[in-house]
């Protein structure tokens, strides 16, 4: 492996769904999305990218076939993590459609960006707080850079992307000219890796929204949901193992996480009822 990186072991493909872990918290999710990997029958390695987390929180993620690879976060400078720490990003930038969890550090978020330094073809980046509900590897074949518009409110957000799943072709050279322009003086990217990445892809290919569906969609876009067409299911802000005021509003995309969550059978997605 290059610098910053450490695998436990080679892969066993030329293609990987990846994540990332930096927190508990996440590896809690991360477990239910590995799981819902597994049961779409998918060819490709799955790799969680971890920083310094617990080894008894990522032993169940190993137990599901993953290839653990920790990571160290990205060198940038002072300047540029001061900027980008939880309280500074917030007060600059405030989320104002929902409610961050306590444990979601941004600056955490670019460690993301090492999954170009990996040793794949391709690969298939899926936020830790997502669920893959039925076999996706056709997102290997889509080019670089590849993701779904930021959807969960009005159509007037498809112009804007969404970095909870990507696709991408890992390179060398393409993680040092992202670094020669991630931290550079007075840099500050308002959604952390969501908003440099759509700076440096700005031609992104459109996935279909199913390809990344925001829990939002449930309640304030109701007739874009179809159960028959979703691929990936995301929790954007709050997380489906907190305790949150919009719970009882997203009861049955809880309810299904928890399903993913646990080690029983889970629902025959297709059959779901629609939004109320």
């Amino acid at each position: 492996m290059t610098d910053g990186l450490l695998a436990d072991g080679p892969a066993q493909s030329r293609r990987a769904w990846v994540t990332l872990v930096t927190n508990a918290d996440y590896a809690l999710g991360a477990r239910a999305l590995l799981r819902s990997l597994v049961l779409t029958g998918t060819s490709a390695d799955l790799v969680v990218l971890h920083t310094d987390v617990a080894v008894a929180d990522l032993a169940p993620l190993k137990a599901l076939g993953a290839r653990l690879v920790q990571v160290d976060l990205l060198p940038t400078s002072p300047g540029f993590n001061a900027a980008h720490a939880r309280d500074a990003l917030h007060a600059r930038a405030a989320f104002t459609k929902g409610t961050k969890p306590p444990f979601h550090t941004p600056l955490d978020n670019f460690a993301k960006l090492r999954l170009w330094q990996l040793d794949y073809e391709a690969v298939v980046f899926v936020d830790a707080d997502a669920l893959v509900l039925r076999n996706s590897d056709v997102l290997f074949d889509y080019p670089e850079f590849c993701a779904a518009p930021n959807v969960y409110e009005s159509v007037a957000d498809f112009h804007r992307m969404n970095s909870g799943v990507f696709t991408a072709r890992p390179s060398a050279a393409t993680y040092h000219a992202m670094m020669a322009r991630l931290d550079v003086p007075g840099a500050f990217w308002r959604r952390t890796d969501q908003t440099f990445l759509e700076s440096y892809f700005p031609d992104w290919h459109g996935l279909p929204v199913f390809c990344n569906m925001l829990q939002y969609v449930w309640f304030a876009m109701p007739q874009l949901w179809d159960w028959k067409a979703i691929r990936i299911l995301h929790f954007q802000y709050e997380k489906p193992w907190q305790d949150h005021d919009k719970a009882e509003q997203l009861r049955p995309l809880i309810d299904l996480w928890r399903a993913y969550a646990g080690d029983g059978p889970v629902p025959d997605i297709a059959s779901l009822p629609g939004p109320a």
